[in-house]
């Protein structure tokens, strides 16, 4: 981020936040936390099938990495997760829960934000609805939107924040213009090779799994360990579709199980999937309002492989994931492959891309940090024309990591609260 133009966001700068977030139970080093409320280990109890992906890998010389979050990114191996006995450990268990007693902390649940207040260009509160009731609560410094990539922007529009012409369209009155709110969103596309398998590791829809799922879950009940603490995809890597490049700009996820259609479309049988996904996209979308009402959902257009490089780039990735899956340790295990049987060309590949690619959840950008005429929020975090106003999440990246977002949205949080500290 400081290499466009954002001081205080260099590498070594943001490190200390990402470190001072976590607390890594098998990681000592220069790059990982020891002592931070986010929990981060590796799997109690590690699907077998593992193995089997890492000796394709081998097979096909890949490099190894022990750390993706260390010293070096690229390279085949194993997730870490942000678990804790076993259990999920969200950022509320991290940072919310611990603190609900607190007397400077209310947290209100079931409530949509449907838009910020103002006195003139100062932000003064916030509209929301809870349990069918109009509320509002007034900030006596600042107002922190922290709503995500898809909805910080939104509630920046309803309030009166965003292109002005736009904004008249729905009848919203203007605050102020600023064009950028809503554009620049980027986001991690994802294919997913999908293949039927008897081994008896993977997970699936068949009577014996069914039992076994039982029985597992009640050794989870027990214990905290066994299949049920499984993050499904559990081990993956970061490659390089080119030996030339500076990092990786593919990721891969091994899932122990049948993932089609974000699990919308059930498979009888067991099986696993390959997941590849293009770390550093070309192609800008953008969210704008669908409606001048809070409740609708805003339209969101990714405009996937709108930069011609990007589908490039994922025929490569595929190329590279097939070699994976077609690798004799993998190969052997496969019955039935999904979809992909029959792709033989490029122009099949890139047919087939555009048919069944999708997001893999990680949206940034919408709120964009920079110092340009078109960015929504300067390097404080601070809403570009406007006082007391702040947004503090993922959209405010303006170039998508080559990597998950969740840990990157945490620093941004532990970063914001210095800042606000610092102001105050």
């Amino acid at each position: 981020m400081a290499s466009l133009g954002n001081s205080g966001w260099s590498y070594d700068e943001v490190l200390p936040y990402f470190k001072r977030a976590e607390h890594n139970e098998n990681f000592r080093d220069g790059f990982h936390g020891s002592d931070g409320p986010l929990n981060v280990g590796n799997l109690r109890t590690p699907n077998p099938f593992q193995e089997l992906f890492f000796e394709a890998c081998r097979q096909l010389q890949l490099p190894w990495t022990d750390d993706f979050n260390g010293e070096r990114q690229e390279g085949i191996g194993v997730y870490q997760v942000t678990q804790k006995n076993g259990e999920r450990w969200s950022a509320a268990r991290a940072y919310i829960h611990p603190r609900l007693g607190r007397p400077n902390l209310r947290v209100v649940t079931g409530a949509r934000a449907r838009r910020i207040l103002f006195s003139g260009k100062r932000a003064t509160g916030v509209e929301y609805r809870v349990g069918g009731r109009l509320e509002t609560v007034n900030a006596r410094s600042e107002v922190l939107v922290c709503s995500g990539a898809l909805q910080s922007p939104q509630l920046l529009m309803l309030s009166g924040i965003g292109g002005a012409q736009e904004l008249r369209r729905f009848g919203i009155e203007v605050v102020h213009d600023l064009p950028g709110v809503g554009r620049n969103l980027q986001d991690h596309i994802d294919f997913s090779f999908i293949f039927g398998s008897r081994n008896r590791d993977l997970f699936g829809l068949t009577l014996g799994d069914l039992a076994r799922v039982v029985r597992e879950g009640d050794r989870y009940r027990r214990e905290r360990r066994g299949m049920m603490t499984t993050n499904f995809a559990e081990c993956g890597g970061f490659l390089k579709t080119e030996p030339t490049l500076p990092a990786p700009d593919i990721q891969l996820h091994l899932v122990v199980g049948l993932v089609d259609n974000h699990s919308r479309t059930r498979h009888l049988g067991r099986g696993f999937s390959l997941h590849v996904c293009l770390l550093r996209p070309k192609s800008r979308g953008l969210v704008a309002l669908a409606s001048a009402d809070p409740d609708a959902a805003p339209m969101i257009d990714p405009k996937f492989f709108d930069h011609p490089d990007d589908i490039e780039v994922m025929v490569k990735a595929f190329k590279l994931a097939r070699r994976i899956v077609d690798a004799p340790a993998l190969a052997s295990v496969r019955t039935k492959e999904f979809y992909t049987g029959n792709i033989r060309t490029d122009d099949d590949i890139r047919r087939i891309l555009r048919e069944r690619c999708d997001t893999i959840y990680h949206p940034v950008g919408t709120c964009r940090m920079g110092t340009e005429d078109d960015a929504v929020v300067d390097p404080q975090l601070r809403v570009r024309g406007v006082a007391g106003l702040r947004v503090i999440d993922a959209s405010v990246i303006p170039a998508l990591v080559g990597g998950n977002t969740n840990a990157p949205t945490i620093m941004i949080g532990e970063k914001a609260a210095d800042l606000i500290r610092r102001r105050h």
